[in-house]
C-alpha cells in the first residue's frame, strides 16, 4: 500500500497495489506537471478529496487530470472513456523513501508511444 497526498493535505490517495516501476513521461502535459505515475484498475485506487478536485482534459479527451483545488498538486488521472478501468496516481506525493525504492521507466509520449528502456 502505498499513500499520498497533496501539498495542503486536502487530497490524499491510497494506492493498494504493488508498482513493478513508476512511469516518467514526455509527453506534453506530463513533461509540464513533473509526475511520476503509477497505474492500477480503479478498483485499487481510493482518493479523498476534501473540497473534490479540478480536472483537466484536452486533444481527444481520453483522460481527466485531477488537481487539489487549494494548492494545485496534480493527483491522479482517470479514463474518461473507462472510469472503472486503468488509472494512475502520481507517485511525487508519496514518502520519498517510498518514491525511492521504485524503479523509474522513461515512456516517450511525445513521439513512439513505446518505454524507452
Amino acid at each position: 500500500m502505498i499513500k499520498g497526498t497533496c501539498h495542503c493535505g486536502a487530497v490524499t490517495y491510497t494506492f493498494n497495489d504493488t508498482p513493478e516501476w513508476t512511469t516518467s513521461c514526455n509527453c506534453s502535459i506530463c513533461r509540464r506537471l513533473g509526475t511520476l505515475w503509477i497505474y492500477s484498475p480503479a478498483t485499487n485506487i481510493q482518493i479523498e478529496a476534501k473540497d473534490g478536485t479540478i480536472a483537466y482534459s484536452y486533444g481527444e479527451q481520453n483522460l481527466a487530470f485531477h488537481s487539489c483545488k487549494t494548492c494545485g498538486c496534480t493527483t491522479h488521472w482517470k479514463s474518461l472513456k473507462d472510469p472503472s478501468g486503468r488509472m494512475a496516481v502520481n507517485l511525487k506525493l508519496a514518502d520519498p523513501q517510498v518514491i525511492a525504492k521504485i524503479p523509474v521507466r522513461q515512456f516517450d509520449g511525445a513521439n513512439t508511444w513505446k518505454y524507452l528502456d
